[in-house]
C-alpha cells in the first residue's frame, strides 16, 4: 500500500466513525427531546432518534459500498 493508499484509508475510516458518531448525537438528541429534557415536542425527538439510529445503521454501508465501486 503507497502513502496515498494509506491516506485515503484514514480519511474514510475517520468517515465512517464521523458519520456513526453523529448519528448516535442525533439519537441521544431526539431521546434528550422526547423525555422532556430540550423544552422541544417528544414526536420532533422521536422523528431525530429514528433518522439517527438509520444514519448510524446505514450510512457507513451505503459510504462503503459506494467507496468499493468507485475504485474499481
Amino acid at each position: 500500500m503507497n502513502e496515498a493508499d494509506e491516506t485515503q484509508a484514514k480519511r474514510r475510516f475517520m468517515l465512517l466513525n464521523l458519520a456513526r458518531l453523529g448519528g448516535l448525537a442525533l439519537v441521544l438528541l431526539g431521546i434528550a427531546i422526547a423525555s422532556g429534557t430540550i423544552a422541544l415536542p417528544a414526536p420532533v425527538g422521536w422523528v431525530l432518534a429514528i433518522i439517527g439510529m438509520a444514519e448510524f445503521f446505514f450510512l457507513p454501508p451505503m459510504l462503503a459500498k459506494n467507496w468499493r465501486s468507485g475504485d474499481r
